[in-house]
């Protein structure tokens, strides 16, 4: 084999090669891309989600604070009662 030929086999390798690794590039940029446009998408829903239990959190507060007016309210239905019941002692006592 003389040297020309040898360049030549050569010379085929090397852009056998050079399209190979064009090839594997292309191919690692697109799914770059794609992995990118999903991380997009899958940011978006995420904060969507955030955004409606946001609500959820806010109802456990609102269940709470109606406990406690609940039992606010139990207190003043204990006076109210008292209340009359005094009012009617008295009212049998002038009437």
């Amino acid at each position: 084999m003389d040297s020309t030929t040898l360049w030549t086999y050569s010379l085929i390798a090397g852009v056998a090669v050079i399209l190979i690794v064009a090839c594997l590039l292309i191919l690692i940029i697109v799914t770059a891309r794609s992995i990118d446009k999903n991380a997009v998408s899958i940011w978006t829903v995420g904060k969507t989600i955030a955004a409606n239990t946001v609500s959820i959190w806010l109802l456990q507060e609102t269940n709470e604070v109606a406990r406690q007016i609940l039992s606010g309210a139990g207190a003043i239905v204990k006076t109210a009662s008292s209340i009359d019941e005094k009012l009617g002692q008295v009212a049998g006592r002038l009437g």
